[in-house]
């Protein structure tokens, strides 16, 4: 069982950056691709972007893509999400979660993804 505690939400104005945290119980989260998800009120969890094992490999929403960067430091057991460029659509509670799929079958959907963090809220402001 992979616990997953994620931080840095806030409030930023548009244009605004922000840096999300997710820090693991598990000493081994090299084991696992990590991925991030958003929900706004009233809409379904949507992929944000996910990274690969080793760090070396990204992937993106294009709804984020060129602005949110993803990255792991797998001896603090902690993955990022840097977030610039702020939207008031990008206003949501963030999720992080561990998939112990293949990088290359883990996918985009949530159900790909066998532990996952409590949320952040994150929140721009126009």
């Amino acid at each position: 069982q992979v616990q997953l505690v994620e931080s840095g939400g806030g409030l930023v104005q548009a244009g605004g950056s922000l840096r999300l945290s997710c820090a693991a119980s598990e000493r081994t989260l090299s084991s696992y691709v990590m991925g991030w998800f958003r929900q706004a009120p009233g809409k379904e969890r949507e992929f944000v972007g996910s990274i690969r094992r080793s760090g070396g490999v990204t992937k993106y929403a294009d709804s984020v893509k060129g602005r949110f960067t993803i990255s792991r430091d797998n001896a603090e057991n902690t993955v990022y999400l840097q977030m610039n460029s702020l939207k008031p659509e990008d206003t949501a509670v963030y999720y992080c979660a561990a998939s112990g799929s293949s990088w290359y079958f883990v996918g985009s959907g949530p159900d790909g993804y066998d532990f996952w963090g409590q949320g952040t809220q994150v929140t721009v402001s126009s």
